[in-house]
């Protein structure tokens, strides 16, 4: 049978347990103060460096206005003419006089849901303005890259006839494959 608890050996239980619970208590409650210390050192750091990295809105419209504008490549009819028309006002709006131009042959490089397509461009015009043309190309937004430029002066002609150059232009951008042809 069993014994009776004295009153002594009673209170002697209860301390023990509820030491026992404190202790785990403690080193659950310290554990955890620990890692909500240390989450709150990363977010302070996090906080901090995200403060480094803010500029004002003055340099951030600077900074914007020099990035290059992209539009997302369409299929290739819509973008062949969004990229000619687009083109064709930068050569106008420098003074450029090309003959129509040229689409070439897409290519589609393996395992990619777009095909370069390349527009080629001859004409004459003088040199500053090849400069400008070239300075605003960036603001095409179809475009992808100059993949040709070859520049031709005639040094037999007079000197007022120099600045007149002969230019060959070869542009690119890309143009999304319809769905059926994206997963060959």
């Amino acid at each position: 049978m069993a014994r009776q608890l004295t009153e002594r050996e009673r209170r002697m239980l209860i301390i023990g347990a509820l030491s026992a619970v404190a202790i785990l208590g403690l080193k659950f409650g310290l554990d955890g103060l620990d890692r909500w210390r240390a989450a709150r050192t990363s977010l302070q750091s996090a906080r901090d460096k995200l403060d480094e990295v803010a500029i004002d809105e003055t340099k951030q419209a600077g900074l914007l206005s020099i990035v290059p504008v992209l539009e997302m490549p369409q299929l290739e009819e819509k973008q062949k003419f969004l990229f000619r028309e687009r083109l064709h006002e930068q050569l106008k709006k420098a003074g450029i006089k090309t003959e129509p131009l040229t689409i070439l042959s897409s290519r589609r490089k393996a395992n990619i849901p777009y095909k370069v397509m390349r527009i080629k461009c001859t004409g004459k015009c003088k040199f500053e303005q090849l400069l400008d043309f070239l300075a605003a190309l960036p603001e095409n937004p179809y475009l992808v890259g100059v993949e040709e430029l070859r520049v031709d002066c005639d040094a037999t002609k007079p000197a007022d006839k120099r600045k007149e150059v002969e230019i060959d232009l070869t542009v690119s951008t890309f143009v999304r494959l319809p769905k059926a042809q994206r997963a060959n």
